[in-house]
């Protein structure tokens, strides 16, 4: 385990499976500058104590009260003994956020990041990005090429910190993904998730770790609505044609959720409608914007 000083990781700097020691350190570099821009202290977990306080992080996060947390200590024991990521960001001694991920198949020297999250009083720190920049120092000192997450595809938030300021590119669509998890931010309504790669040796990649995000497409200027938001904060949606078209997003969704979720649900089947139906047929986003609307795509119409 490396020192929480260094924001790296695990590994010795020389690289494997083909990342060379160069991309390694300057990996290591990029992860010591954003834990400390946030003014955290990154490090790998391996004893009993701090699962238990990412135990509780997370229940605290996702969970209402007197439920679950999302993990527990043994699950978190046995991802760390198998070699896996289990990485905790610290303001003094106080755990306030996590990230655990598990390895792909062999083949593919890739780790899936199943969760992660920052407490509540850290928010807008870019506590989350340090995590995730940490996450892909030590994925290259492993000798991986890339790592894979999902996400709610409707909370605008989300899909702006992975699609522009992570650069993790879109891969697929999923309806109701874990099924019916009735947590605190998930309501009684469907997981729909979208699921992301993160290349790690990709230029784009590279910048956005040393903190610049992903540019907008230049096509994506002459993109045409296909999903907007009403005045009534509804899911409009104008048929069109158009290769290039732009799916919008509801402001918050999860409040939506608790003041109306029959409104939210509609947005989550408009969404699957469009953004889903477009990423099954081939479709590929371009880009995400500040105005809370991903632009996709088409491909050559048949």
């Amino acid at each position: 385990m490396a020192d929480a000083d260094t924001g790296t990781g695990a590994g010795t700097g020389t690289g494997t499976g083909g990342v060379s020691a160069a991309a390694v350190s300057a990996a290591a570099v990029s992860a010591t500058r954003a834990a400390a821009a946030a003014g955290v202290s990154i490090r790998l977990l391996d004893d009993v104590d701090d699962f238990t306080r990412v135990s509780e992080l997370f229940q605290s996060i996702w969970t209402k009260q007197g439920e679950a947390s999302p993990v527990n200590v043994e699950t978190l024991r046995a991802l760390s003994k198998a070699g896996s990521y289990v990485g905790g960001a610290f303001d003094g001694t106080e755990l306030v956020g996590a990230c655990f991920g598990f390895f792909a198949s062999p083949g593919r020297r890739a780790l899936h990041s199943h969760i992660a999250g920052v407490s509540g009083r850290m928010r807008g720190r870019s506590v989350g990005f340090a995590l995730k920049v940490h996450q892909r120092a030590w994925a290259l000192a492993e000798g991986l090429d890339e790592i894979s997450w999902t996400f709610d595809p409707l909370i605008s938030r989300n899909a702006h910190f992975n699609l522009v300021k992570l650069a993790a590119e879109p891969t697929s669509y999923h309806r109701n993904f874990y099924g019916h998890m009735a947590d605190a931010l998930n309501g009684a309504d469907d997981t729909d998730r979208m699921l992301v790669t993160w290349s790690l040796r990709d230029p784009r990649v590279v910048a956005a770790s040393d903190g610049t995000p992903c540019p907008p497409d230049p096509a994506a200027r002459d993109a045409v609505p296909l999903l907007s938001v009403g005045d009534d904060l509804s899911p409009q949606l104008t048929p069109t044609d158009a290769r290039r078209v732009r799916v919008a997003l509801p402001r918050d969704i999860e409040a939506l959720r608790i003041s109306d979720p029959d409104r939210a649900t509609r947005w989550r089947l408009a969404l699957r409608e469009t953004l889903g139906d477009l990423l099954d047929a081939r479709g590929r986003v371009l880009s995400f914007d500040r105005s809370g609307a991903y632009t996709i795509d088409r491909g050559e119409q048949g």
